[in-house]
This record gives structure tokens, sequence and C-alpha cells, in this order.
């Protein structure tokens, strides 16, 4: 299964790793070198969450949390389970 979302499609992206060594020289050393350039990845915080779909069934997604905050999916409403009456009810019986 591929690391990416299932909404928007963002998936890992690729970038480097630079490591710096020395001291900046507005801090009053002579600045500062690069010692080393690597690739690493960008991966997207993907959750698994339940979402009901646009014909009203529930399904289980991987969704990056950009998608789950913007409102672009919308998360299964469980019911609870039990629910006691209120006295507004129980007088009209």
């Amino acid at each position: 299964m591929a690391a990416e979302c299932e909404v928007c499609g963002k998936g890992p992206q690729v970038g480097n790793s630079v490591a710096i060594r020395g001291k900046q020289k507005h801090l009053g050393g002579v600045g500062t070198k690069i010692t080393g350039i690597t690739l690493r990845k960008f991966r997207p915080n993907l959750q698994r969450v339940r979402v009901t779909t646009a014909n009203g069934t529930n399904k289980r997604m991987r969704v990056c949390t950009q998608c789950l905050r913007s409102g672009a999916v919308t998360r299964a409403i469980r019911s609870t389970p039990f629910k006691l009456p209120t006295k507004a009810a129980a007088k009209a019986n």
C-alpha cells in the first residue's frame, strides 16, 4: 500500500538533509560550513480514519491531517450505545 493520501494524493517528497558545523559570523564565529548533504524523505502525516462517503456508507481510509482539518472528509459518527431519558420526555408519557 502506497504512503499517500486517498483524498488529495499527497505522497512522500524528496529533499536534502544538510549537516552544518561552526558558529555563525554574527554570533562571533568564522562562519558555518556544510559538512555533508544526504537525501531524505518528507513523509505526509497519514491517519487511518473511518470516513462517511458521498453515498452514506462508512469506509476506512488513509487521510492526511491537512484533509482532516480542512473538512475535505467527514468522519463517521458513532452513536452512543445507551442514553438515559430526560425529565421532559418522562413527563410527556
